[in-house]
This record gives C-alpha cells, structure tokens and sequence, in this order.
C-alpha cells in the first residue's frame, strides 16, 4: 500500500508539471502570432486529457477524506459507547445500592411495625381480660343479690309484722302522702331516704295510692333497681300490695294499646320493671311471665316492619335475658372460654319456660335482619345515584344531601342495634354485600334519576329502546365542522344571548325543580283534579301567537317580492322542499340539512322551511322523527328554525285545546306526536311539553284522552327517564291513572290510557338470566335449531365437518344439542335425522351416542311420567323413527321400544299403575307417531309378520284401556284417540280386521302364542302354562327364531340385546350359539334387508299354511309330477355312477362364529387345569347338534394318541407343500418384475431423457395386473429379504 500510494503521487506531480506547462504555450498562442489549425486541435485534445487527469485526483481526494471521516466516525461512536457502558455500570450499582438500602429501610420499619402490633395486641388483650373480670363479677354480683331478694320476697309471708307493729308507726297524713308522691319521682340516690321513711311509716291506708304511684312513676333504667327494691319492702310488709300491683300494670298496658305514638322510654323502663319484678319473686312466675311474654309479643308483632321499638327488646335481652329467656351473649361464651370463667347458670325460671322467649326473640331477629338488607340495598342506590349526578353536574342539592345523611344515619343506627341484638342472641350477623363503586363511578353515566324511591325505576335500556334510537336522536352532524362560519355568522351573534336566557331559565327551573318535592307536585294536580277546568291561554302566550302572526305576514310579503322579481334562489328552495318528504332515513336528512346550509341560509328561507315543516300532511306521521332530527341538525347554526317552529306547534296545540271540537283528530295527533319528537331531540324544552300534557290532563275526556296517550307514547318514556323530568311525569302519569279509574272511560279508552302508562312505566319483572355459552357452542345451535331445514342440511353437514372433532367437550356439546331433539321445529326433525346419517360416514361413535341417548330419553319418559315432558316424548319418538328411515337404527329397535310402550310399567290385571296411570293415554299417541313416522317400511318380509303381531298386541292394549273403570258415559273414551289410531291403522294396514272387544282382542293374542308354540314343537312343554304370562317380546323372537329355521333369507336384523327375551329353560351353551348366531346377522344387516325387500307374498302365505294345517287332498297332477321326478333321479344316478368316490375328509372347517370365541378364550365346558399340560395335546372341536342349536365342545387330545399324530403329520406335510409352492410363485414374480424393469429401461433409453431433478431417487414399482398374489394364496405374511 504505501509503493502504490507513493507512485500515485508521482503521477499526480507529473500531471500538474503538464497541466501548467499548457496554459503557458496558451498563452504565449494568445500574444503571438496565429498557428495553422491543426496545431490549435492538438492544443485543445492536450487540454481535454489535463482535464481528466484533474477529475481522476479529485475524486481519490474525495474518496480519502470519507474514509478518514468514517475512520474518526468510528472511533468516537466506539468511545462513546464506552462511556456508555461506564455509566450504566455506575447507574446499576448506585441502584442496587438504592434498593439494598430501601430493603433495609422497610425491613427495619416491618419490624417495628411488628413490635408496635404486638404492643397494641397485649394491650387489648389485657384490656379484653379486664372487661371480661368486670363482667364477670357484675354477672355473679347481681345474681347473688337477685336470688337473696327473691327468697326473702316468696318468704314475705312468714316475716310479715303483726297489727301491733303498724300501731307504732307514723300514720299521719301530711308525711304519707309526701312519701307517696315522692314515689312518683324516685332515683337510684333517694335510695336510703326512701327506705328510712319507709320504715317509719304505716301505708296501709295508701297501698293503692303508692301502686299507682309506682306504675306512672317516669323512671329511668338507672332507677329501675331502686324502684325494686321499695317494691319488695312494701311486698315484704303488706300482704295486699303485690296482687294491686299486678292489677295496676294489666291496666297500664290494656290502656297503652289505645295509644297511636306509645313513648318507647317509658316502654322500655316498664317491661324491665315488671322483668325485674317477676325474677325477685314479688309476682309468681306463671303470673309475671305470661304479663311479660304477652307485652313482649305485643311489641314484636307491631313492629315487624319498621322497627322502632328495636332499643326496648335489646334493653329487655341486656338486663333480664339472662334469667327470664336464658340467654347466653357470645361476649359472655367467648369470655368464658377464653379465660376460664365460670358465669351464674339461669336457676331463677326452668328452661321450659324460658323457651317461648327464645323463640319469640330469635324471630324477631330474622325480621330485622331482613329490614337491616334492605336499607342496605336502598342506601346503596342512593349512594349510587349521587355519585352519577355527581359525575354528570358537579354538585349535589341540598335536599339531596340531606336526605342522605339522614337516611345513612338511620341506617347506621339500625345496624349497631341490629349487631347488638345479634351478641346478645349468639346469632350470626347477615352478608351485607358491597357496591363495586369503582364500576359505577366510570360506567357511561346516569340511567335514570329516582329521588322518590330508591331503585324503583331503574329499568334496562336507559332512556332510549334501542342503541338504534339512541344513536338516532343523539348522533347528530355538526355543521359548524362543514360549513364556513361565514354563513351562520349572523345567528350566532343573535343566538348568544338566546343561550345566556335560556342558561339561566334552565338554572333556575333545575334549582326549582330540586328544591320543589313529590308532595308540591301531587298538591298542585290535586288542585286540578277539584278544579277540572280547562286551562285558558296566558295574556303573554296571545302577545307571543299575535307576534308570531305578524312575522308570517311580514314573510308572505316579502315572498310576495321575490316572486315578482323571479330569483333563481327561490326555484332552489321550492325543489328543496319539494324533495323534503321523500327524506325518509338518517342519512338523506343529514344532507338535505348540509345543503340547506350550505346554499339557502338566509332568513325568507328559514321562514319557508318551517313553514313547510309545520304543514307536513297528517297522513305522513313517519316524517315526523326525520323532520325533528332536521331542525335539531340545523340548529347549532340556525336556532331560529327551531324557535319558531315550537312557538307554531305551541299555538296549534293550544288552539285545539282551547276549541274542544271533536273534529280534525289526525291533525291533533300529528301536532302532539311533532312536540314529541322535538322533546326527543331537546328542542322542545321538557317544561312545555309536560305543560301540554298537564292541559290535556286537566279536561280528560274524548279526543284530550287520545291527544295525551299518543303524546306519552312518542316521549312518555324519555321524560319519565330523564334526570330533570321524571318526577313530574311521575305524578303525571299517576294523576292520569286515577282519573282513568274515577271517569268510567270507554273500554277502548282505558286500553289506549294503560297502553301509554305502561310503555313509559313499565311493571317491574324477574330479569331473565340467559345462559352464557362459548361462541362455539352458540353457533353450533345456531346450526341445529336456526339455520336446519330441508335445503341447507349439505351445508349444515360441511359446517358440522369443520368442527374440532378431537375436543372431546365440543363432541359431547353436539351430541347432546342433537339428543334434545325437542329444541329443533318438530317438521324440522327429520333433517336432524338427515344430518346425523351424513355425519356418521366420517365420526361413527357420534351415531352411536346419540341413538343411545334418544332410545335413553324414551326409557327416562316412561319412567319419570310427568305431563310436562309430553312434548318432549313426542320429539323423541319421531326423531326414533327418523332414524329408522335413515338406517341409522334397526327393525328390532322400533319394535323394542313399540313392545315396551305398551308393556313397561303396564299392571294388565287392572290394578293401577303410577308408570301407566288408567286415565294416561299418552303411550298411544306415543306409539302412533313411532308408526306414523316409519311405519310405512314394514310392509314385507319378517318386519311386516313382526308388525302384525305387534298391531294384535296394541289392539289388546287399546281394549284393555278403553275396558277401564274409568271411561263412563259422562267421562268417555277421547274420541281424538280412536281417530288417531283408525288413522294410522289405515295408513298401515287397511284391510286389517280390528277387534271389538277385549275378548276378541285377547283371544287373537292367545292364538298367535299357541300358534308359535307349535311351529317351535313346544306346545307340549309349555301347553299348562296360562297365555297371557307369555311376553309380548318372547312370541316375538321365537317366531322369528322359527322363520330362521327355514332357511330362506328372511333373517331380519336382530340386536344383542334380543338375547334377553329367550326361553329361560334353554342351556348355556344353546344361548352362547344364539348369541354368536346374532352377532354375524348385526354384521349382514345391509344384505338383509336388501333381501328382505325381494320376498314375495307367497312366502307368507307358505308360513300361513304351517301354521294353520292345512290337509293334502291327492290328484292328477301330483302322479305325473312323482313320476318325472323318479326319472330325472334315476338318470343322475347313472351319470355318477362312474365317478370315483371322494373319501370324507376328517379336518372339517370350523364355523367362523366359534373361531373368533375360540380367540378370545377357552369355551366354558373347557376344564381350568387344561393349560398345565397344553404344550402335550392337541385341541379339537367337537360340534353337535341339538333341536336346532348348534353345540361345540373342544377336546384335549395327546400328541402320543394315533388320531393326534396322524393330523399333525398331515398338517407338517401341508405347510411344506405351501412353502414350496410359495417359492414358485415368488420366483415367477421376481422374473416377471426384472423383465419388466429392462423394457421400461430400455424404452427410456431411446428417447431423449428429460433433466430429472430427482434423479437419486428410484422409481417405485407399479403392480402388473393379473400377477398373483402370494400372501394371499398361502395365508402368509409380508416377503422378508
């Protein structure tokens, strides 16, 4: 690099030595004499070539500098990220620090917040053990003093002075009748006092004076005790005093019920009074508790529902619970437990008696338990609807916050009585659920405004139907975003103090409206219903309607002026408005609301469209939303459209108010139903229109009534749901109700006035909670029972193939949506039938599945046999035979289940049933629909015999129904019966002969079983045993059985299950035959019935004869025949008389039902201990045969025996002889396969070989036709090399 660098400086040197040597023959050119041309043009190509030389070395210069540019580029790149590095390593440690020391912090404060925990925990625990003492010695303290006062008062009459001791007394009446008003206003601290005075008095002149003083004596529960205590004195030493006592407190309490407002202090004092009274003793205790139990009763039972006497009970419960209920508080059980304290037992009152209280209590609890969840909920809508109205203005009203505080305190006080009651009933507290007040405060704002009754307006929806509607009268275009603001600039200076009046007219209507309250507005329509005069137009409504005359004037002869000057404006408008009614959805309103602002803004023109608005045809009431959501368009930039709109409609309104005609009612409805509309888009203002609806309210009568429904039914639920109107409409509406019940209205007037109320106030209904489904399974439903029918059940069938079949949920969704049939249209059932058999060519268990959940549901219904799955039954057995139609199911299935309809649960010696009640006929519409559905197909063959046999059973079923006791001459036999099976019978068999009667119908019965009997050569054996014991199922396959014996193909498919119904009496190994036998025909089903189908009548009628025994008569014929027959022998004879004679072969073929037993195990006749010596014998098969079953018995022969040797012999010699031909046959295969080969090489070798990118791999070998194949032949595996 540096030789090279160094030589191209050379060059550069060399250049520029040239380059200058040029420019100074150029100039020596310049000043000297002219060369001849030639020299010039070698100057100039000199110069061409200097300029090139010049280019070259500015662009290696170039190319220099950029590579020392990048180099220094690099290196402060690489430095920088170095430093980089450096302080990211500083950052990380300085942060690790960071959070070391943080760590640090926190565990230090952890650990003092631990330390202070368990400081507070001791804390309260010592001070729980304190309380815990004091109760403790409280408890023991009034125990002892109740139990020594109560023996001292039930021994008082023992103790008690003698006349001699009152002499000595004080009788005087000055100090005794101080003494006994002194008892009116007794305290705990005149105690002493009044005991002293006590002792030095003789009352037994004023014993009635001081009861009475006693009872009225306003005490409080702090002198309750020393109210006792001179009770007791007083029983102690006058015999009388106690029985006036207890007389002056019935009379207390009979002349307390009179009260309305009974003062619950005093009420409390009292009962603890005569509680207190009855423990010590002074009233017996069957006296005092029933005086207690009744007042206690009376209490409880008046105020189950607003609980205000809450405090007497808790009061009562506190002091006297203990003894007079037994009661135990939970403070007082957990104390004991949990510091080893022994409390007082309850010895005063036995426990019998303390029971009743018990239980009057604890159902006083679950009462206020209810009222404590429901002020929760109700202080939970409050909550609710303040932080919405919070939410949407900023601040609450007065009343509002008010009512809340009072209604939380309220609540608050009920939940500490209520807690308190439940510690002193060692009852558990109620779930008070929570509010999710984080999803309220960010939901989409208010849904309705409920300042009467918490909750009871909160409807779905909101104020709108739909989200349609909403988006409808909500979603409007701006027009301020599209049109200059040249072209409203005019009505927005006119509209700014519009909007400041009507700001401040609205304030103050909210301020009113919140501060005026339910009662105001119910009185003020209570002034309407006694006045019930019309209301008459206001002095400032004429001044309005006057001046709104004169601005139409004023615009008509402005029209009037340019008609006559003919502008091209005005042909704009009238094709506008031309057009206007054929806006007939939201977007061809949106922009005839763009043009008009766009191109014919101007005041005529506004004047002109309300014009046209206001005189929309009556006819045309479906313009009215379009027309409203035009002017609530246009007015962000034309207010005045609106204005003068509303001031036309209020004139019109109040015109047809004022005249009281009964005409022209289409115009009245249009008017009210525009005013209704506009309120929707809030052009309208809400005050007028319920102003409208007051004036219509206030003359109810004929076209009033039809004017305000139709009025509700356009904006009655946007009022009653909107914040600011719903309590007026409210009262509206319930104003409207009443004078509908106080005016005796037309029948199609109260329907229009209920219709109306309902819609804005709809009754509150059970929310109807909808099962929530994976969308896979919705759809999959979707496709069964919506989208089924006869045309798209191919393409339900690729959608079912789409779905995830290896999710075992999904499958066993679909199986059972198709099990519940019930849920398809019932003409729509076979197209399920359809679906399924198209399903089961590509998932077989799904067929399967649900074969066994239908045939599943039909045992369930017979079973369970309630009315209300009778519909459920009917889809079932048709989809079973739709089944059968679809062979997805066999003939045995149907008439298993036919059998069964008419035989589970049946009692045929007449004794009811619960499964087949006598009355209950459903089993034969049952069986009617299984026929009707596929009973057409058994019409040939076994399945028709079998069809046959069935009909004779059903007639006897039939009969023996119709023979109840409970069919009489006012109670007949349902004749919608007898058509429904005359119809079927008539379908199947039309010239069947039906029975008449029970008789005829058994006697066929019995004669088909002997029949049967005699075809098995049975009736011997079976002839003493009594025909109707034999089952229906059993004549069934025994014919069936018989029809098998004869050979031919009738063999009708036959299930497993059929196995069942055999003869008891046969032996095991004629039912292990019957059962192999059924196997091989459930696997020839398809070729069966196909047989089925080409039998002709006269193989019946061959069966017919059989069984009737029929007699030979000999003729003619029957010579002639015997005659050929014996010849055509004879000559066959001959023929095979030069034949050799084959010798019997001994290894007879084993029958394939017996190999695949012999697979799966020893026979049962095999011995057990056979397989110690298996290796030493040899198996054979021995087959017998016994009536008609085939019979197999194996055979353990040894090697040693002659017949054992000899076969394994034959059976070496025959495998070698296989062996041998094998290799033949290979070989031959192989030659075949080489010479093949080389043909196929060959002709590719001559012509030319295309480029074979797969040129490695070797052509596989293509089979030739006709070649044999080995394995086959000799039963051998694979070929091994």
């Amino acid at each position: 690099m540096p030789a090279e660098r160094k030589k191209s400086v050379n060059m550069d040197e060399k250049e520029t030595g040239s380059f200058s040597n040029k420019e100074k023959e150029k100039e020596r050119d310049r000043d000297g004499d002219r060369r001849p041309t030639s020299s010039r043009e070698k100057g100039k190509d000199e110069s061409k070539m200097s300029g090139k030389k010049d280019g070259s070395k500015s662009a290696d210069d170039k190319k220099r500098r950029a590579e020392e540019e990048k180099r220094k580029k690099e290196e402060k790149e690489r430095k920088k990220k170095e430093e980089e590095k450096q302080r990211a390593e500083e950052e990380q440690k300085r942060k690790e620090e960071e959070e070391k020391r943080q760590q640090e912090e926190q565990e230090k404060k952890l650990l003092e917040e631990e330390a202070k925990r368990q400081k507070e925990e001791e804390a309260a625990q010592l001070k729980e053990k304190e309380e815990a003492q004091q109760l403790h010695q409280e408890a023991w303290e009034r125990h002892q003093s109740r139990k020594e006062l109560r023996g001292k008062n039930q021994h008082a009459q023992e103790s008690r002075p003698e006349e001699a001791f009152f002499s000595r007394l004080d009788s005087s009446l000055k100090k005794n009748t101080a003494f006994v008003k002194k008892l009116r206003t007794l305290t705990d601290q005149q105690r002493d006092s009044l005991s002293h005075d006590f002792a030095s008095l003789n009352l037994s002149k004023y014993i009635g004076e001081a009861v009475s003083s006693l009872v009225e004596a306003k005490l409080k529960i702090s002198d309750v005790g020393c109210a006792v205590h001179l009770c007791s004195l007083f029983h102690q030493r006058y015999a009388d005093f106690a029985p006036l006592l207890l007389a002056a407190w019935k009379r207390h309490f009979e002349a307390r019920k009179e009260e309305k407002a009974p003062n619950v202090s005093k009420l409390r004092t009292d009962l603890r009074f005569i509680a207190e009274l009855t423990i010590v003793g002074l009233f017996t205790d069957k006296e005092g508790l029933s005086l207690i139990y009744e007042q206690l009763k009376n209490i409880i039972s008046a105020d189950r529902e607003t609980h205000t006497h809450v405090s007497v009970v808790i009061s009562f419960c506190k002091h006297c619970g203990d003894d007079i209920a037994g009661l135990v508080p939970r403070r007082v059980k957990s104390a004991a437990e949990k510091f080893n304290l022994t409390f007082p037992p309850s010895e005063i009152i036995n426990t019998e008696k303390q029971q009743p209280f018990q239980n009057l209590l604890r159902e006083y609890f679950t009462s206020l338990t209810k009222h404590l969840k429901k002020d929760h909920r109700e202080l939970q809508n409050i909550e609710r609807q303040n932080r919405r109205i919070l939410h949407s203005k900023g601040e609450l009203s007065e009343d509002r916050h008010k009512q809340y505080e009072e209604f939380a305190t309220c609540y608050q006080k009920l939940l500490a009585n209520t807690q308190s009651l439940a510690d002193l009933l060692d009852e558990n507290m109620p779930e008070l659920p929570q509010d999710k007040t984080v999803q309220e405060e960010h939901g989409p704002g208010i849904d309705i405004f409920t300042p009467g009754k918490p909750g009871d307006y909160e409807l779905e929806g909101g104020i709108w139907e739909d989200e349609d509607a909403r988006n409808f009268y909500e979603n409007l275009v701006d027009l301020k975003a599209f049109v200059p603001a040249i072209l409203f600039k005019d009505n927005e200076k006119g509209g700014q103090s519009r909007d400041r009046e009507e700001n401040r007219e609205v304030k103050e209507g909210r301020e009113g409206k919140e501060a005026s309250s339910t009662e105001e507005l119910e009185l003020e329509l209570e002034a309407l219903d006694i006045t019930d005069d019309p209301l008459e137009l206001e002095a400032a409504d004429e001044a309005e309607s006057e001046e709104l005359a004169k601005k139409l004037l004023d615009e008509q002869e402005q029209e009037d002026e340019e008609a006559s000057t003919g502008s091209h404006l005005k042909l704009i408008v009238d094709a506008f408005i031309q057009q206007l009614p054929n806006c007939v959805n939201r977007d061809l309103i949106d922009k005839a609301a763009m043009d008009f602002c766009m191109n014919m803004n101007t005041k005529s023109n506004r004047r002109k469209l309300v014009r046209a608005l206001f005189t929309v045809p009556r006819q045309r009431l479906d313009l009215l939303p379009f027309y409203s959501r035009l002017v609530a368009t246009l007015h962000p930039c034309m207010s005045d459209v609106a204005e003068d709109l509303c001031s036309m409609l209020k004139g019109d309104f109040r015109f047809h108010v004022r005249k009281k005609d009964q005409i022209n009612i289409e115009t009245k409805n249009k008017t009210v139903r525009f005013i209704g509309e506009l309120a929707k888009f809030k052009m309208f203002s809400k005050t007028d229109t319920l102003h409208c609806l007051k004036m219509l309210l206030s003359d109810f009568s004929h076209h009033h009534i039809e004017m305000a429904c139709t009025l509700l039914e356009t904006c009655g639920r946007f009022l009653f749901r909107s914040p600011d109107s719903h309590l007026r409409t409210s009262v509206l509406l319930e104003q409207m109700m009443r004078k509908k019940q106080a005016q005796h209205l037309d029948a199609r007037y109260v329907t229009m006035v209920e219709n109306a109320y309902y819609y804005c106030n709809p009754p509150p209904m059970e929310k109807t909670v909808r099962k929530k489904r994976p969308p896979l399974q919705e759809y999959i439903r979707k496709l069964l029972y919506k989208d089924l029918s006869k045309v798209t059940t191919e393409k339900v069938l690729r959608q079912m193939r789409k779905l995830p079949w290896q999710d075992p949920d999904m499958k066993s969704y679909l199986i059972c949506c198709m099990v519940n049939i019930w849920n398809v249209k019932y003409n729509s059932i076979h197209c399920v039938a359809n679906l399924l058999a198209g399903l089961v060519a590509y998932q077989e268990d799904v067929g399967i599945h649900v074969v066994d959940g239908v045939l599943e549901d039909i045992r369930l219904g017979m079973e369970v046999n309630q009315p209300k799955f009778n519909q459920r039954r009917i889809s079932s057995a048709k989809f079973l035979g739709e089944l059968y139609n679809y062979r997805m199911v066999e003939s045995a299935v149907i008439f298993r289940t036919l059998f069964s309809f008419i035989s589970f649960g049946v009692n045929t010696d007449g004794s009811p049933s619960p499964l087949d009640p006598p009355e209950h006929l459903f089993r034969i519409r049952l069986v009617c629909t299984l026929l009707d559905t596929c009973g057409q197909y058994f019409d040939r063959g076994s399945s028709k015999r079998k069809l046959d046999c069935f009909l004779i059973y059903f007639q006897r079923y039939i009969w023996w129904k119709k023979s109840l006791e409970v069919w009489t001459k006012d109670h007949p036999f349902p004749i919608d019966i007898d058509y429904m099976i005359s119809d079927m019978l008539e379908l199947l068999r039309p010239k069947m002969h039906l029975c008449s009667s029970l008789e005829e119908a058994s006697r066929q019965v019995t004669e088909l079983e002997r029949e049967v009997l005699v075809k098995l050569g049975l009736a011997m054996e079976k002839d003493g045993r009594c025909s109707s014991a034999m089952g229906e199922g059993e004549a069934l396959d025994e014919e069936d059985e018989d029809d098998d014996d004869e050979g031919g193909a009738e063999t009708e498919e036959q299930s497993g299950n059929e196995s069942e119904m055999n003869d008891p009496e046969e032996e095991e190994g004629s039912e292990n035959e019957e059962e192999e036998r059924e196997e091989e025909e459930e696997n020839t089903d398809y070729l069966t019935d196909s047989n089925k189908e080409n039998e002709t009548d006269e193989e019946n009628n061959e069966v017919m004869i059989r069984g009737g025994g029929l007699k030979h008569v000999a003729c003619a014929e029957d010579d002639d025949f015997i005659q050929a027959l014996d010849k055509m022998m004879l000559e066959n004879l001959q023929q095979r008389s030069g034949e050799a004679v084959k010798v019997h072969q001994l290894d007879v073929a084993i029958p394939l039902q017996l190999k695949s037993q012999l697979k799966k195990g020893p026979a049962p006749s095999c011995p057990v201990d056979a397989d110690a010596d298996i290796s030493d014998t040899m198996q054979f098969v021995m087959l017998t045969r016994k009536g008609n079953k085939q019979q197999f018995k194996i055979l353990n022969v040894p090697l040693s025996s002659h017949l054992a040797a000899n076969h394994f012999n034959q059976q070496q010699a025959e495998q070698e002889e296989r062996m041998r031909m094998k290799k033949l046959t290979l070989d031959i295969n192989e030659r075949q396969e080489q010479e093949d080969y080389q043909e196929m090489m060959q002709s590719l070798a001559q012509r030319p070989a295309p480029a074979n990118t797969n040129r490695e791999r070797r052509p596989r070998y293509q089979h030739p036709k006709g070649a044999p194949n080995a394995d086959l032949i000799f039963k051998t595996g694979g070929r091994r090399r």
